[in-house]
């Protein structure tokens, strides 16, 4: 049996060690965001391929065939550390976020990067041309230094309110080593800036603005938006990036590019279902008929949105059913 003395000693060490260890946790995070500190020894260069997905086939429902058609705006990247953020889920968009969902504007966007850049906290910005269609590709280099390891880039949906496509803090590295080659499939955001439901949608402010959200098949969870197919569980890509190390490293950044690499890159078409939408029915019309076989009164509805890629088709739009007619009532 223990004596007193030594289960008091016992009993002091736990309370010493409960209040001594905040002390030896360190302040603030002990990693980067997305993956350890970057300790490769030299920069390494990337190819960074966008694809854009949106087809008629993969987004039926109000799909923009023109004023303007669907296409993609010029794609904004910057090569960073964790004391950075281009743009994040979960939190209002800053003035520079809401001028590119909105307008495709860089100007903000680049001026934050510019004086992140004095405080050493973003390494280089780049930018690509637009993509004039839902489907095609465009392609710039990277350059990526230790210090900065992480990539975030935007690319606005045209048209659309305030949505746009993006990577947040994608870390490049890992320990010592770079990645070779990562694959992401994009899926649309929400600016929280622009309430408009359409890709056509006019503008239409969201006060007091919203958090940045990420867009679903059912949310926002209302019919008249585009990206609303509450058959599906998950909305498919509606584009990707492609990140591949090159064996070479320039000595500076690449010049804007826009190039078609179609034996690199295998398009993915998909065929989303859309079902057929039908307005409510009409009134009854009026109960016309002779007497001897009595009357038929009619009424319709009339169809919303058609159906596409095997949805679920039209049901009929007219109905019909017997009636009396008033005149004959009256004799009666």
């Amino acid at each position: 049996m223990m004596s007193s003395d030594h289960l008091t000693c016992v009993w002091l060490l736990q309370v010493l060690a409960v209040f001594l260890k905040p002390c030896l946790v360190p302040a603030g995070p002990v990693q980067p965001l997305n993956g350890s500190e970057c300790t490769a020894k030299g920069p390494a260069s990337y190819l960074l391929v966008f694809t854009g997905h949106w087809s008629p086939q993969a987004f039926p429902k109000q799909y923009p065939l023109f004023r303007p058609p669907a296409q993609w705006s010029k794609l904004m990247a910057v090569s960073h550390n964790h004391h950075f953020r281009l743009w994040e889920e979960g939190v209002p968009a800053t003035k520079g976020v809401q001028n590119f969902a909105e307008l495709g504007v860089t100007v903000e966007l680049m001026k934050a990067a510019k004086e992140a850049r004095k405080r050493r906290s973003v390494g280089a910005m780049y930018r690509t041309a637009g993509i004039p269609n839902g489907i095609g590709h465009s392609s710039t280099e990277l350059l990526v230094q230790p210090q900065n390891s992480l990539l975030s880039l935007m690319v606005k949906v045209i048209p659309s309110p305030d949505w746009f496509v993006g990577v947040d803090s994608m870390n490049l590295c890992q320990g010592g080593r770079w990645t070779e080659e990562v694959t992401f499939d994009l899926q649309p955001y929400d600016a929280g800036t622009d309430s408009g439901f359409t890709f056509s949608s006019p503008n239409f402010p969201t006060s007091p603005a919203e958090k940045v959200t990420q867009i679903t098949s059912q949310m926002p969870n209302h019919p008249a938006n585009s990206f609303y197919y509450p058959r599906l569980t998950e909305l498919p890509p509606i584009a990707s990036i492609r990140v591949t190390r090159q064996s070479r490293s320039p000595d500076r950044q690449a010049p804007m590019s826009n190039h078609i690499l179609p034996n690199l890159i295998s398009q993915r078409i998909s065929e989303t279902p859309l079902d057929c939408e039908v307005s409510l029915w009409s009134s009854w019309g009026l109960c016309l008929g002779p007497c001897s076989r009595g009357g038929v009164r009619h009424r319709t509805r009339y169809i919303l949105l058609r159906p596409a890629n095997a949805g679920v088709p039209c049901p009929e739009l007219e109905e019909q059913a017997e009636c009396v007619p008033h005149s004959c009532t009256k004799r009666q």
